[in-house]
């Protein structure tokens, strides 16, 4: 087992607000409460993967601004045991963040993104030489499709970030990505040339269909393991290189290079239990990104990757119900599972 990994791309905060209502426009609504919270790939998986195993190595890599959001995520991410000395602070922006408004009465989430210094963050800005030296052994980038500079094109890779990647793995080292989720007609041309440089990826149903151009749901919005399989091998086919693995609510694929294919089904939550989904997936690709680094059996590591999942519902922020190892195997086994189809 290689217990060091390094996470790039997206540090955000998220600043949750509660209101008693969506207002129409030009018109006030109330904040009943509000908290400061991580946000963004590399915080959320970050701090899921280090809460699991405090004995693996975790790495962050990313840009924020040299104000007090900056100073307050650096401080965070390095009281859960990260190593944020790979974090570059910018004058030319301020830290990204994230306005997320939540009526109180329905839950209902609305979303107002400021890129930041995520938006200037760059393959200059990773000391490669060091990364080989640390003796990394994977690396996970997130999320493309909202890091400008590494979404740019490049003339010889297509982008920005599938140069770094392919650099990267010239190290010897194994590469992961995920995405963002956005209704856009981007994917092709910004994913599929990262893909090619891609040891695993790790993305939701949706993001996984619009990258691939093949559906994961039929025309009545249902999900199966074999329209996932689809999925999934188009993915390989457009040059993932060991494995895929697809995550929605109601369960969790993954397809090997090898042909090697596992189905979990999503647990099956008492009511009540979800007090929030912001960083679900996030904590999903935690558990996966474990099991990478530790050699799990795919099964293992879709029900082990489920259960960061079911987790991380059960807390109102993206980090705050992480578990260690041992309570995320006993949470796996606690309730039952939805059968796949």
């Amino acid at each position: 087992m290689n217990r060091r990994i390094a996470l790039a791309g997206n540090i955000l905060v998220d600043a949750v607000k509660r209101v008693d209502a969506w207002p129409e426009q030009g018109r006030l609504a109330t904040i009943i409460g509000q908290e400061r919270a991580c946000g963004g790939a590399v915080c959320n998986s970050g701090v899921v993967l280090k809460t699991l195993d405090p004995s693996f190595e975790v790495r962050a890599f990313g840009k924020v601004g040299a104000d007090e959001q900056g100073d307050w995520l650096l401080a965070f991410l390095a009281g859960k045991g990260l190593d944020v000395s790979g974090v570059v602070r910018t004058d030319a922006a301020s830290t990204s963040y994230t306005d997320v408004m939540t009526v109180c009465s329905t839950g209902e989430r609305t979303f107002f993104h400021a890129r930041g210094a995520n938006a200037l963050f760059s393959p200059s800005d990773i000391d490669l030489g060091a990364l080989a030296g640390s003796g990394c052994g994977l690396f996970h980038l997130g999320y493309l499709l909202l890091l400008d500079a590494l979404d740019a094109p490049d003339a010889e890779f297509g982008t920005v970030a599938a140069r770094l990647l392919h650099d990267v793995q010239t190290l010897g080292i194994e590469t992961s990505v995920d995405l963002v989720s956005e209704q856009s007609d981007r994917f092709p041309r910004i994913v599929r040339p990262a893909l090619k440089y891609c040891d695993h990826l790790v993305v939701n149903e949706v993001e996984g269909a619009l990258a691939a151009g093949v559906p994961s749901r039929d025309a009545g919005g249902r999900v199966s393991a074999a329209s996932l399989r689809r999925v999934a091998e188009a993915l390989l086919a457009l040059g993932v290189r060991r494995s895929v693995t697809l995550h929605c609510p109601e369960m969790g694929v993954t397809l090997g290079a090898d042909g090697s294919f596992a189905a979990v089904g999503s647990l099956s939550l008492p009511e009540g239990w979800t007090k929030g989904a912001v960083g679900a997936g996030d904590a999903f690709c935690a558990g996966m990104l474990h099991s990478f680094a530790a050699g799990t059996p795919p099964e293992e590591a879709l029900c082990l990757a489920s259960a960061c999942a079911a987790a991380n519902l059960a807390a109102a922020d993206s980090v705050s119900g992480a578990l260690p190892l041992e309570d995320a195997i006993a949470l796996s086994r606690r309730f039952p599972r939805r059968k796949t189809q």
